[in-house]
């Protein structure tokens, strides 16, 4: 079967979307596209929703409202169910799922193909991952996928905001989750709780720091040590605490204060010089980690009353 995705242009063509969603994508197991889309109409044109196009995946979908009496049909098979917001619904493509729209919806979808599955489990060490049980009408309360999607929900209205490292991790531990609760994933080899070594450690740091604008994926990242994205970020928490688009946060509010030492140097133009998306951005991140705003901080720094911009 020929993998087209569930997203962008698909996404907008099967729910009758009057423009093409938002879809943040990572490409970190086998170079498999997972990817994530919130969509969302609140006043719908009543009419069968398209066709997802046969494909070796998976559409895990978290509902963000009630979608009562909802008519959904694969194979022939129809049945009439109540959506519930905040349950988690798994949709296999190969079964070529289609519904009635004729109320507001609003869900985020999860596209995940059958080969990330294989990679998760060939980095396991683990038997090759079942198939996900894709029974219709039938939800599940699954708080992590909840939690990873109210992460990315973020990143998604504010996709300037978001670090490619970021999205590569959030998006391994959907992937890695779903496995193992959907799945029946089983580590196949003790997972290591060892870190980087120092030189591993310094060469990290210098990539980061060479790019903080945040385009480095997390599998680039993790192969300069030869290295699988998850097994490298564990090592990397080991070591410092931290994941490694944490680190990459912290990067940019350590070079900004330096930069803020230049009393000539507006914030706007330091927060885009660090990788910021904007000012507010800048401001937001820099708070939540020193506590005080850059303003506040540069002037304690310079030791001057003059405000800031």
């Amino acid at each position: 079967m020929k993998l087209t995705g569930f997203y962008g242009q698909t996404v907008k063509r099967f729910l009758h979307l009057e423009h093409e969603p938002v879809s943040l994508i990572t490409r970190s197991l086998r170079n498999a596209e997972i990817a994530v889309t919130e969509t969302r109409d609140d006043a719908p044109v009543p009419r069968s929703s398209g066709e997802m196009g046969l494909q070796d995946a998976y559409v895990v979908s978290l509902k963000l409202n009630d979608y009562p009496n909802c008519e959904i049909w694969e194979r022939g098979n129809t049945i009439k169910t109540d959506i519930r917001a905040g349950a988690t619904y798994v949709y296999d493509m190969k079964k070529d799922p289609r519904f009635f729209i004729n109320k507001p919806f609003h869900s985020l979808h999860f596209y995940l193909p059958r080969s990330s599955l294989d990679g998760i489990a060939e980095q396991s060490a683990a038997p090759r991952v079942a198939e996900l049980p894709s029974q219709l009408g039938v939800g599940h309360d699954d708080p992590v996928i909840r939690h990873i999607g109210g992460a990315l929900l973020q990143a998604l209205r504010r996709p300037a905001e978001a670090n490619q490292l970021f999205i590569d991790y959030m998006m391994l531990a959907f992937a890695t989750h779903a496995a193992q609760a959907y799945g029946g994933l089983r580590w196949g080899v003790k997972v290591s709780r060892g870190g980087l070594a120092p030189w591993q450690l310094k060469r990290a740091y210098e990539k980061l720091d060479a790019d903080l604008g945040g385009t480095l994926s997390l599998q680039q990242l993790a192969a300069e040590f030869g290295l699988s994205a998850s097994y490298f970020s564990r090592a990397f928490r080991a070591s410092t605490g931290l994941l490694p688009h944490q680190c990459l946060l912290h990067q940019r509010v350590k070079v900004a204060m330096q930069l803020m030492t230049l009393r000539d140097l507006p914030l706007s133009e330091i927060a885009i010089a660090v990788g910021f998306a904007n000012q507010s951005h800048f401001t937001k991140v820099f708070s939540a980690q020193v506590g005080v705003s850059p303003a506040t901080w540069r002037r304690g720094s310079l030791g001057t009353g003059e405000s800031e911009n």
